[in-house]
């Protein structure tokens, strides 16, 4: 039973990977047709669009019981994202400089939001509807604020323009992609329980390991494409806008569905490690404001070192 648990997870995974990679593309050409300015793509349209694989996979493991799932999906998809995810970025670009400062207040709202998180979960031992519902209005009131200066950052995209026939074709595959990614998370968090069964392990651990890796894939695409295709500030902005759609608007809808409990170490250690790697991204970020080889490669050896303390940790769960 194992074995044929992990071979069903597998295909609900590659159905969810594939889904969410044609979401990202699908999204990408329906904002260069409704001619939204790169930062408003990257740090919103991008941000969200990479975030969907959680929120379906969240809605999901709230609407069967099993929210805490989606923490450790979150908590673990948001360690990728700022650790390896961003470092493998860097070495591919060979460092990344900031032109601008314009990344500057989304990556303090990012950190505002690790914070909320963890300040949240510590004063109630759970993330109540009442929390969803600040972790929300934290989500909207960033996402109003950004559109509204968007005419500050109004530059244009740097593709072609997409014509009427194409918009309407990658509606459609946005719709589609919606679908499956719906049946496919179902499946996924279904199979995910079953595992966690099978080894004995909190479901927060499968969530931030095993859904995590295969949520983050899309971030992984858009970030490959935007530095062959010369845009290095968009692959690191659509990380930071991940992770805080992640906790806000991916947690906060999970928590009204069902309020998120889970095993107390497993959060500790990897609202811990979720904590450091937020705060060293801001330091790395704001020091000289670009990212060095030496930085992406201290990034790396970070999730390395947070896989293998949660797994020595493993026999005090």
């Amino acid at each position: 039973m194992v074995i044929q648990h992990f071979l069903y997870f597998l295909i609900a995974g590659i159905f969810l990977v594939i889904s969410g990679i044609f979401l990202v593309k699908s999204l990408e050409k329906i904002a260069r047709f409704l001619g939204i300015s790169e930062f408003t793509a990257a740090f919103i349209i991008m941000a969200v669009a990479t975030s969907i694989p959680e929120l379906f996979v969240g809605i999901s493991s709230a609407i069967q019981g099993n929210p805490s799932l989606s923490l450790g999906n979150v908590i673990g998809a948001n360690i990728i994202d700022l650790t390896l995810l961003t470092g493998i970025f860097v070495l591919m670009a060979k460092g990344i400089k900031f032109k601008s400062k314009k990344i500057g207040k989304e990556i303090y709202f990012m950190w505002g939001s690790v914070i909320l998180l963890l300040v949240l979960y510590f004063i109630g031992n759970q993330i109540s509807r009442i929390d969803g519902i600040i972790l929300l209005t934290l989500f909207f009131v960033n996402s109003y604020r950004m559109i509204k200066k968007k005419k500050k950052y109004s530059a244009k995209l740097n593709h072609k323009t997409v014509s009427k026939l194409e918009g309407i074709k990658n509606s459609f595959i946005f719709l589609l992609s919606v679908g499956v990614l719906l049946i496919s998370s179902k499946y996924i968090v279904k199979y995910s329980h079953l595992i966690a069964i099978d080894f004995k392990v909190p479901e927060i651990i499968i969530g931030l390991f095993l859904i995590s890796i295969a949520t983050t894939l899309p971030e992984l695409i858009f970030g490959i494409n935007a530095i062959r295709l010369g845009h290095k500030e968009m692959a690191i902005g659509d990380q930071s806008g991940t992770v805080f759609a992640n906790i806000t608007l991916v947690l906060g809808v999970v928590a009204i569905i069902n309020p998120i409990t889970s095993a107390l170490l497993p959060f500790v250690i990897s609202g811990v490690f979720l904590f450091l790697a937020t705060s060293i991204f801001v330091t790395f970020l704001e020091s000289g404001r670009r990212l060095d080889i030496y930085e992406g490669i201290s990034l790396i050896i970070l999730y390395f070192t947070f896989i293998v303390i949660q797994f020595f940790l493993r026999g005090f769960v």
